[in-house]
């Protein structure tokens, strides 16, 4: 695999662009790794991402965090020409991340992302994107991104829950969660900022990112997981904005279960295991 450095996060104002330009490459995915050497978390913007989140603020990054600091590589890893498949129009469908360790303000990173395990899926296709932090010589946090693109019309495996659990909390998701988010984050996809540019993709209304929705539902754990711990989610149904949503936890015997609902329609469940 060859590696290409970056000594600076790309620019997502001339990504976005280039995706919507682009309409897929070769057959496979890239024997490519991107790849950032230093890099040092800006506290304020950490500050900003807590508050759009639900996080208090803290000297410890959220475990969601990191995903901002390779957000950047992953997509210019994924408008490179000879990607396989066209940016706008995956689906984020599933996401772990497991984090060894917390990850601190001050401290310096190496980051990389890479594509890999390409394969069939029901609906079509997709492939990971496997992002690492490193501390040192060791990852200290990694996140397995995994990707979808539609081709067919099979159904998807059955869900074992077929009816919403009693909730624990209620949510209530601003309209304009989509574009604050889009703020922080950079993720400028025309889904999630306006119900116009939303319909031009299929939806009736702006829709919030998978990757908030996880995120904020980290928020309501803080101070009850341990150090390391790996937390996946599957990502159902798209939370339409402005929405109201049921939002359950619960302990297992290997750690916490977590689902997001509104009404009859699941938008994301998950489950916490300590390492």
């Amino acid at each position: 695999m060859s590696v290409r450095e970056l000594t600076s996060a790309p620019s997502l104002a001339t990504l976005y662009p280039k995706a919507l330009l682009r309409r897929g490459g070769s057959s496979s995915l890239p024997d490519t790794e991107f790849v950032r050497p230093e890099v040092v978390v800006d506290p304020a913007h950490v500050a900003a991402y807590n508050e759009v989140c639900g996080f208090r603020f803290s000297d410890t990054l959220p475990v969601t965090y990191p995903h901002m600091l390779v957000f950047g590589l992953q997509m210019a890893l994924m408008t490179e020409p000879g990607f396989p498949f066209p940016l706008l129009g995956l689906v984020h469908v599933e996401n772990r991340i497991t984090q060894r360790r917390p990850l601190q303000l001050g401290e310096t990173f190496r980051v990389s992302v890479r594509a890999e395990n390409l394969r069939a899926h029901e609906k079509g296709r997709q492939f990971d994107m496997v992002s690492e932090v490193f501390s040192g010589v060791d990852p200290v946090w990694t996140e397995v991104s995994t990707y979808l693109r539609r081709s067919g019309t099979g159904a998807s495996a059955r869900r074992t829950q077929l009816t919403p659990p009693a909730p624990t909390a209620l949510w209530h998701v601003p309209a304009d969660i989509g574009r604050r988010y889009a703020e922080v984050s950079g993720d400028r996809n025309p889904i999630h900022l306006h119900a116009l540019t939303a319909r031009m993709f299929g939806f009736p209304r702006a829709i919030a990112h998978g990757m908030w929705t996880k995120a904020h539902a980290l928020a309501s754990f803080e101070g009850r997981l341990p150090d390391g711990f790996s937390v996946a989610v599957r990502f159902k149904q798209p939370v339409l904005l402005p929405a109201r949503a049921e939002f359950t936890t619960w302990q297992t015997a290997e750690g916490w279960a977590f689902e997001l609902w509104r009404g009859e329609k699941p938008h994301l469940d998950g489950v916490i295991s300590p390492l």
